[in-house]
């Protein structure tokens, strides 16, 4: 039985080895930190070069109606478009709006689910944005009865 410290050595070790080969996706690395510095929904998009969003029912934003903890309102994002890039998730009213982004390829089933901080009542948007460049969102309103984050 190998310790947690061994095990952990192990681990970098082979992330070591695959980085130094090239065998990580390099999308892995990709940030935008101009996109999760912005205040607002569109602000995001405009940072990563998309314009407004068109709502469809094929983006899935699913979270509480209320949560009682704003420190760690689970929410969920998805979609059953083809041809989808990135997912986003934003939540409207936090002091940085993008909360999450997640990198998709025809591989990747485009279904996440995180827990995220909100410090008020919001909206909470997922927006799908296709390889066209097109994006697509869904929304829903989340009360938040004790706030999670600062600012």
């Amino acid at each position: 039985m190998q310790s947690r410290r061994q095990a952990l050595k192990k681990t970098a070790l082979v992330a070591g080895l695959l980085a130094s080969t090239g065998m990580f996706p390099q999308f892995a690395f990709a940030y935008s930190k101009d996109a999760f510095e912005a205040k607002s929904v569109a602000d995001v998009l405009k940072a990563l070069g998309k314009g407004a969003p068109a709502e469809s029912k094929d983006v899935t934003i699913t979270g509480p109606d209320i949560a009682e903890n704003g420190a760690v309102v689970p929410l969920g994002v998805s979609t059953t478009l083809p041809g989808v890039k990135q997912l986003l998730v934003l939540v409207e009213k936090n002091p940085a709006a993008l909360i999450a982004l997640f990198n998709v390829t025809d591989s990747v089933d485009p279904a996440f689910s995180i827990r995220a901080k909100m410090g008020q009542s919001s909206d909470v948007y997922a927006v799908a944005i296709m390889n066209d460049g097109k994006a697509f969102f869904a929304k829903k309103e989340v009360k938040v009865t004790l706030g999670g984050c600062g600012g």
